[in-house]
């Protein structure tokens, strides 16, 4: 792994930690309140907040996450650095359209 994708998935890393927390701390609220998942839908439909929250988390998991899968590919096969980024480049690609389709999903009223 070059420095910079070193460097950038750290600093994934380190954003996505009171993302991490919000995101637990909400989830034990919501559980514990005992509240529906219709309940839940109801209040993040239409919300600019958590669209902006859950996006900007969603972008971040998938570069670490992409970085992350060309490091282990990197040294579990023989892959060339060209194949390697190739790879990064879809993975992260498929994580963004999937993760943008969730949000889309709890937040589009």
């Amino acid at each position: 792994m070059t420095l910079r994708l070193y460097i950038l998935q750290r600093i994934t890393a380190a954003l996505m930690v009171p993302l991490i927390a919000v995101h637990l701390i909400v989830i034990f609220y919501a559980t514990s309140s005992g509240l529906s998942a219709a309940e839940i839908l109801g209040r993040t439909r239409g919300s600019v907040s958590w669209a902006l929250f859950y996006g900007v988390f969603v972008a971040l998991a998938a570069v670490h996450g992409a970085i992350g899968v060309r490091s282990v590919l990197g040294e579990w096969t023989a892959l060339r650095p060209a194949a390697l980024d190739a790879l990064m480049w879809a993975f992260g690609l498929l994580l963004i359209i999937l993760g943008a389709r969730a949000v889309m999903a709890v937040v589009m009223p």
